[in-house]
């Protein structure tokens, strides 16, 4: 299988383990030429929040792209891929997250996700669910899970 394209979705605490996502995602892109595809998922109230913080004039007008593109995470892994000579795109999507994951990732035609996560009691999935879990159940194609601590 030629990896072509690969969605890296970044959350809000990933800046922690910005590192590992990194490695994991050269790992696979470097020898196979791909594109990376990173990836930041707001809900609505996140995206508020991040464009009032980020000072863009409006919510409703900022471009999810740009937004994204500034998130602490994107940025690192930005230096990264350009540090490795590795092509990639920035996307930014207003929703749920899983949802828009899967979706982009249908849509760009991926060849590999990439998610980061962390280990969790059976009682906290229940309770609060797992994003990477359902990307790794919904996605149409083959998942990497980089662990955090």
């Amino acid at each position: 299988m030629t990896l072509q394209n690969i969605l890296v979705a970044v959350g809000p605490k990933d800046s922690e383990r910005a590192d590992e996502l990194a490695e994991a995602v050269l790992e696979v892109a470097q020898p196979a030429a791909a594109t990376v595809h990173l990836t930041h998922v707001f809900t609505p109230g996140e995206f508020e929040e991040a464009t009032d913080r980020l000072n863009f004039e409006s919510s409703t007008t900022a471009d999810p792209d740009a937004v994204a593109q500034r998130h602490e995470t994107i940025r690192a892994l930005i230096g990264a891929l350009e540090d490795a000579g590795i092509e990639y795109a920035v996307h930014g999507r207003v929703g749920d997250h899983a949802e828009k994951i899967v979706e982009l990732a249908g849509e760009l035609d991926a060849d590999r996700v990439v998610v980061g996560g962390r280990k969790r009691s059976p009682s906290g999935k229940a309770v609060f669910g797992s994003i990477a879990q359902d990307v790794m159940l919904e996605s149409p194609c083959p998942v990497t899970f980089v662990k955090g601590a």
